[in-house]
């Protein structure tokens, strides 16, 4: 698993999914507010699938160069 999210990027996943996680604790918009979770998680680890997928890299530090 290679990062592909960046700083910028992983700071706002994780304050999205911990401020929708916490909504969702305290009941204000239900159950869909568990969704958070996978914001946190990827800015916690910092690799998104959908990215991979996509062919997205917000990731500085590993560029998407090809080994020769």
């Amino acid at each position: 698993m290679q990062a592909n999210v960046g700083r910028l990027d992983r700071i706002v996943r994780i304050v999205v999914g911990l401020i929708l996680i916490g909504l969702a604790v305290s009941g204000t918009i239900g159950i869909w507010g568990w969704i958070g979770l996978l914001p946190l998680l990827s800015g916690l680890l910092g690799f998104c699938m959908l990215y991979r997928l996509l062919g997205i890299n917000t990731c500085g530090c590993c560029g998407s160069k090809k080994p020769d």
